[in-house]
């Protein structure tokens, strides 16, 4: 036995499959994590746990205790989805699915949000936009995912109901931090960062704009550009290929990476990386679909490229991302897809695609 062979480099993840389709692209991403490993003999241990509207049902807390102690010990953690129309439907709920996904971040110190907005060939004729347009787009978003809106106290209602309040609070400390970030990345990119805010309103704003002038003159051979959030949001439809790294806070971040990720044609096609203090969560960004549950006709690639974002940003394996990657572009071309992006042609089953895109790694 070589030398690499006995020093196997062991991965051990956390798997939260959550609700919906949560569980059936879960288990693709799963299959494909264990061909990888087992193509480059690496060791992988992992332990499934709840959360989400499954988890509240189960045990009444939608991040359970034993859940984040699950995440906290391993490397990295593989995420489906959360969100129930039981919940959603109900206004009233005292306990929600989303309450587990923010207690998690926060727990887990997930202070960047990172999603890949890049196009497919085979899928430019569904984007709402021009070819022209959006062919050749590959840009970055980074969303400061801790502070904010979402967490700012104080947050209720009045007594009487009829007034809602919410506060956005953020420090130095989180807006250099994920600053920093946004330039480390573009570095190894194009080398221009758009940071986005709205200064000419917000208080908090302009903090990031003033922190992020402080912070750009170490980084001289990066552009830095600055761009009211309204501005950015006509620019991602009317150019989006002039983004690199795009980087603000929460609330816009939530709101411009969805709009983004419709430019490419289909939600079921991007991943994304959540990357902090401790370990680092990757899910796709498309939600639970509760009504494709249990049905087998959900696309899982979306969540198969985040197990590719996880090898790279959790483990630092490059050439392994890089293959599962390959693998997926190389299933879109032969048209083994879901219906949701079969374009006419036959569509193949969740299950059947992630067996595809297995196959095609062991072979490879």
């Amino acid at each position: 036995m070589s030398n690499q062979a006995k020093e196997a480099k062991k991965l051990n993840i956390a798997v939260l499959p959550g609700d919906g389709i949560g569980p059936e692209i879960v288990e693709q991403a799963l299959n494909v994590t264990k061909a990888i490993c087992e193509k480059f003999n690496y060791e992988l241990t992992y332990e499934h746990a709840l959360v989400g509207a499954c988890a509240i049902d189960a045990v009444g807390d939608p991040y359970p205790e034993t859940t984040h102690a699950l995440c906290m010990k391993s490397d990295a953690v593989l995420f489906g989805a959360i969100g129930d129309p039981k919940f959603d439907n109900n206004p009233n709920a005292k306990v929600r699915p989303e309450q587990g996904l923010l207690r998690m971040r926060k727990s887990l110190g997930l202070f960047a949000n990172i999603r890949p907005v890049t196009t497919f060939p085979s899928l430019i004729h569904k984007s709402p936009l021009r070819a022209d347009l959006v062919e050749g787009a590959d840009f970055m978003c980074i969303r400061e995912l801790t502070g904010g809106m979402y967490f700012g106290r104080p947050q209720g209602r009045s007594e009487d109901g009829n007034t809602a309040y919410d506060t956005c609070v953020y420090t130095r400390e989180e807006v250099e931090r994920i600053i920093h970030l946004a330039y480390k990345y573009a570095g190894q990119r194009r080398k221009k960062v758009t940071m986005v805010d709205k200064a000419n309103v917000i208080a908090t704003s302009r903090l990031w704009r003033q922190i992020t002038q402080e912070i750009a003159p170490q980084y001289p051979d990066v552009e830095t550009e600055y761009m009211f959030v309204d501005n950015a949001a006509m620019r991602i439809i009317q150019w989006p290929k002039s983004f690199d790294v795009l980087v603000t806070e929460n609330l816009f971040g939530d709101i411009l990476t969805d709009e983004a990720s419709v430019i490419t044609g289909s939600l079921g096609m991007l991943p994304s990386a959540s990357v902090g203090i401790h370990t680092s969560v990757f899910e796709p960004i498309h939600g639970s679909y509760p009504q494709a549950a249990g049905k087998n006709i959900a696309n899982p690639l979306a969540t198969i490229l985040s197990a590719a974002l996880m090898f790279e940003y959790a483990f630092e394996m490059m050439e392994e991302g890089a293959l599962i990657r390959e693998a997926v572009a190389a299933s879109m071309d032969a048209g083994v897809v879901t219906e949701d992006i079969a374009n006419g042609g036959k569509t193949y089953s969740t299950s059947e695609v992630g067996e595809w895109v297995v196959n095609y790694i062991k072979n490879k």
